[in-house]
């Protein structure tokens, strides 16, 4: 039965598809790069404990700043591809969304919320 119930978890997840644009919280190279600068800040540590401290600072401030930013955007996105539009503002889009954009719209909600529960 359990091997039934892992196949169903299986098949019912959804497939990423063009609508979802992101794999992760970070682009690979702000990533990369982040981690590296705060590698360098450990590695740093026994010829100048201060000096790496405060460059660890320096980098989870920036992964803060960053991850606000992108977060942020992120539901901004999400947000215009179900909501209608503010009377006077033109999307390009119907007023009301139809029943697979919002199933769209939750997935991608659902998504986000667990990549940021995964943290």
């Amino acid at each position: 039965m359990a091997e039934h119930t892992e196949h169903t978890a299986h098949v019912t997840r959804p497939e990423p598809t063009a609508h979802t644009t992101r794999t992760s919280l970070f682009p690979p190279a702000e990533r990369d790069k982040l981690a590296l600068r705060l590698q360098n800040a450990v590695n740093a540590f026994v010829d100048g404990p201060r000096g790496a401290v405060e460059d660890a600072d320096r980098v989870l401030e920036e992964t803060i700043t960053g991850l606000t930013q992108t977060l942020t955007e992120r539901r901004r996105t999400l947000r215009t591809s179900w909501q209608p539009a503010p009377a006077g503002e033109s999307t390009g889009t119907t007023d009301s969304a139809d029943t697979e954009q919002l199933r769209l719209a939750l997935r991608d909600y659902r998504e986000t919320a667990e990549s940021l529960l995964r943290l």
